[in-house]
């Protein structure tokens, strides 16, 4: 098996993942304190896409730092100018002169991309109505070939007003073009109250979703095309955000914010050789 870690980091950090089958080729702990290390994660910026309320800023502290051992992505009511705005634009990234609330999305494009292996996160996710943290993937080709053609992997989505629910997806384009997903989603108590552990293990074949050591859900990487041209058989990105309302996330409660989502940390792993 190929794989494609663009950033290797040796460390003697014990393993969280589950067997020693696995080893860390990639991570940031959040020991430290400050901006999120530069050196791994870029920000998207703007209002950029399902209609959300919220405007990503970079490198603003107020909405990305690393504090007490976690990174804290806050989402803030307040209002923030939107450098874009256009009056009477009909974009509405362009029609709002001002955004109602801040955010943060940290990736690591054009700085790591991977191909295989296990992604694992350690949360604590926000809760109220509009709440939207989520834990991403899209293919490193986005820009050439555009969405959802690159496929995107949703390694966790949560939505406040469904607050039993985490959600695992995958997205790609079927033969037909269009955009098809397949995904499932975990019945659990007040995620929100606590750290869980989100991962996937992607392989050539699959891509299995946990939920700390649940695995909910199974996605064959035959479903969207057989073979090398399969988006899912190319390199990955990671996002890490925190929307606010929006398509999926629909209503807003004022009241939740400020509201933190906290990553404990990152870690990537491959499969060791036999």
């Amino acid at each position: 098996m190929k794989y494609a870690f663009l950033a290797l980091v040796g460390s003697t950090l014990a393993l969280s993942a589950q067997t020693a089958d696995w080893e860390l080729v990639w991570s940031d702990e959040f020991d430290y304190t400050g901006q999120p290390d530069p050196a791994k994660w870029g920000y998207e910026v703007g209002f950029v896409r399902n209609q959300e309320l919220q405007y990503y800023t970079q490198a603003r502290p107020e909405n990305a730092r690393v504090e007490n051992g976690s990174l804290v992505i806050e989402a803030r009511r307040e209002t923030f100018p939107n450098p874009r705005y256009e009056a009477g634009s009909k974009n509405w990234q362009k029609a709002r002169e001002n955004a109602e609330y801040t955010a943060a999305s940290l990736i690591t494009q054009g700085k790591a991309s991977w191909l295989y292996g296990r992604v694992e996160v350690r949360a604590k996710i926000p809760q109220g109505k509009g709440a939207w943290p989520a834990i991403w993937m899209l293919g490193t080709d986005r820009g050439k070939i555009h969405w959802p053609f690159c496929g995107e992997i949703d390694i966790m989505e949560f939505v406040g007003k469904e607050p039993q629910f985490i959600h695992g997806t995958c997205h790609y384009a079927g033969e037909d073009g269009k955009h098809k997903s397949s995904g499932s989603k975990t019945k659990t108590a007040a995620p929100y109250d606590d750290f869980h552990v989100y991962a996937i293990e992607w392989s050539e074949e699959r891509i299995d979703f946990f939920f700390d050591e649940l695995k909910y859900f199974s996605f064959p990487l035959d479903k969207a095309g057989a073979g090398p041209d399969n988006a899912f058989r190319k390199p990955f990105y990671l996002l890490i955000n925190y929307a606010v309302g929006g398509s999926w996330g629909g209503a807003v409660d004022p009241d939740i914010f400020p509201s933190q989502y906290l990553i404990d940390y990152v870690r990537v792993y491959r499969r060791k050789a036999d």
